[in-house]
This record gives structure tokens, sequence and C-alpha cells, in this order.
């Protein structure tokens, strides 16, 4: 009797020690799927003066450096796109097709019509240059006026039907900042404690005319139409309206969704009336520049753990946008480690221009 107890014990002991082996290969197995499938994507702009050898050359060096997708700015031109999305994919790249929405600097047929631009509640328009806010690119197109929407909506169908082209990648996807990132101040040396008039838009005829149909008020006569959450939420919603058109339509050409964005949901809300953790879209790239808001390097992490958690229960992917021209070689490794860390499914970097050998070493090394 005494004897069975020892072997049936034995079982026990032996049964209990192959689970635990094959609870840790799973460990094992689950964290290796998880560094392998974690991306690495690289903003890059493109123009027609490279030839295709020239392309050919920076795309091997990227996918040898460890890079998985390349975000190809083209000015939205898929002529462009045509011609290198093939080299980047043959170099076994990864193609997304990034352009500037909302905001779209020097776009031809939009300065044709002055009245397709925002306006800030100070009367400003977009149009003028001497009246664009921070800096001469900002040439942002209303969303609430059909035309400049179709427009927008017309540049996304175009990048979409470029074959080979995995997602259409949005940019500017958003109104002109009304509180820049507090690191940044200094340098247009302002102060920004309230939404100011000059900062706050659009109060062009398109989107108040719109908004008056719908809620019966006019945001031009409000005392303080920062405090009227109907005009707040008016804006939050004609972004999510044209990102939602654009998901459509990429996805009737068998095409992704992908975007640019701030930081995290609340965020992006309360600086460029962003909300994306509402938008239908595929992939979210937030730009987590923890330098341009005074933050520490773990602002990283806490960033992307936020994301995450206001993406819980969609489908959308979050890749944590890293600006490498402010990282240290250390602090670039422990950044990858905590997007990783914290949720993300990658990592993207902006951008490889300037970036330097013993970065790419570290990037390549931090896949292993």
């Amino acid at each position: 009797m005494k004897i069975r107890i020892a072997l049936f014990s034995l079982l026990i002991s032996l049964a209990a020690c192959n689970s635990t082996s094959k609870r840790s290969s799973a460990v094992a197995s689950s964290k290796e799927t998880k560094t392998e499938n974690f991306k690495y994507w690289n903003w890059i702009t493109v123009g027609n003066k490279k030839t295709d050898a020239e392309f050919e050359a920076h795309f091997k060096k990227l996918k040898k450096y460890g890079i998985d997708a390349v975000l190809v700015n083209t000015g939205a031109d898929p002529k462009l796109l045509k011609r290198v999305a093939p080299i980047a994919k043959k170099a076994g790249l990864e193609v997304h097709a990034w352009m500037f929405t909302t905001n779209r600097p020097g776009d031809s047929v939009a300065m044709q019509h002055p009245d397709w631009y925002m306006v800030s509640r100070s009367g400003k328009s977009c149009f003028k240059k001497e009246e664009r806010p921070y800096v001469g690119y900002y040439q942002w197109l209303s969303p609430s006026h059909p035309e400049a929407r179709k427009h927008i909506l017309s540049l996304v169908e175009g990048l979409a039907k470029v074959d080979g082209v995995t997602s259409v990648h949005l940019d500017y996807i958003r109104y002109p900042d009304v509180y820049l990132p507090i690191g940044l101040l200094p340098k247009y040396n302002l102060k920004q404690e309230e939404e100011l008039p000059d900062y706050d838009f659009d109060y062009s005829d398109a989107s108040v005319n719109k908004f008056i149909k719908l809620h019966h008020k006019d945001p031009r006569k409000m005392t303080n139409p920062a405090i009227d959450i109907e005009w707040k939420n008016f804006r939050l919603n004609e972004i999510k309206s044209l990102v939602d058109e654009a998901y459509t339509i990429v996805h009737k050409h068998n095409k992704k969704l992908s975007a640019a964005v701030f930081p995290y949901p609340e965020m992006a809300d309360h600086m460029v009336r962003q909300r994306w953790d509402k938008w239908n879209i595929d992939m979210v790239l937030p730009m987590i520049y923890y330098n341009f808001y005074n933050e520490e390097l773990d602002w990283i992490g806490y960033a992307t753990k936020q994301g995450i958690s206001d993406l819980e229960g969609k489908k959308t992917e979050l890749h944590t946008g890293l600006f490498t021209p402010k990282l240290s070689n250390a602090d670039l490794k422990q950044a990858i480690q905590l997007a990783k860390d914290n949720g993300a499914k990658g990592v993207a970097f902006f951008d490889d221009y300037g970036m330097t050998e013993e970065q790419f070493e570290i990037i390549k090394a931090s896949k292993k």
C-alpha cells in the first residue's frame, strides 16, 4: 500500500513538472511571438529628384537595420507613389501612403478657393499667409466645407488605388493647435493659459452655418465659446466623420487606414480637437514626443499605456511614434522598450534622414 502511495505521488509530481514545463514553453513562445510581431516603422518624405537606384539603396538600408514599414510622403501624389512603392516592396518593406489631411500646405487646387479654409475666432483665415497661426505652412482646410472635404477624400482615394500600398496614413487630421506643446511655447514667445482667439478655429462660414443648422446658436456671438460643449463636440465630430469616410473609401480598395495622432485621446481632444479613440481606423501612431511637453522619458510608457486603455474593446492597433533627433542612444533603447512594455504593437521613428548609424544599430539590436 505504501509503495502504491509513493508511486502515485511520484506520478503526480512528474505530471506537475511536465505541466509547468509546458506552461514555461508557452510563455517563452508567447514572448518570442510578441517580439517577432512588434513592427518598426519609419516616416520618410520623398520627391522626384532621387533616381530609382538611390531609392533602392535607401530602402535596402532601412530593411538592413530592422525597419519593417515605411510611411511615404509623396505630397499625396499617386504617380510618385506608384514609382516608389514597388521599389520599397522589393526591398522587403511594407508601404503606407502618408498624406497631410486638413492641413494642406501648397495645395494648388485648394488655393483657388479661399472659402475652403478655416478661420479663427479673431477672424483670421488660413488662406492668407500673413494670418496663419504659428507658421506659414499652416494652411488648414475646413472639414465642414463640402467641396474642401470632397477634395481631401479624392486625395485619399487616389493613394488608396495604388497597388502595393498597405494603408493610407492621415497626418494633420485635426484642427490647428489650440494649445501648443508646452516645450514649444518659448519659440513663439507665447503664453497659452486659455483658448486664445487667434488659435481657436473654425469660425468659417461653412462651419458656423452647419453648426447653427444643428444647434440653433451662433458660436461667433458666444461670450465664451470655449465652454460650449456642443461647439467643441461639433468640431470633434467633423474630424471623426472625415476619418470615417476615409475609412470606407480605403477599405473599398482593400487597403487599411492609419493616422499620426497626438499622444493620447484626452490630450489630443484638449490640444487639437482630435478624439482618435472614437474613430473608425485600423492603426494609430501617436507621436509621443515627450521632450515637446517637458516630460521625462518614462512618459513614453505612460502615454502609450493611456492610449491602449482608451482603445480597449476596439480592433485599432497602437504603434508608438518616437522623435529620434532628441533621443540619445541610451534613451532610444529605453524608449523602444517602454513602448513594448506598455502594450504598443510597434514603434515608428521620425525620421531616418537625421538618424545616426549608432541609432540604426540600436534599432536593429532591439529586435533580437
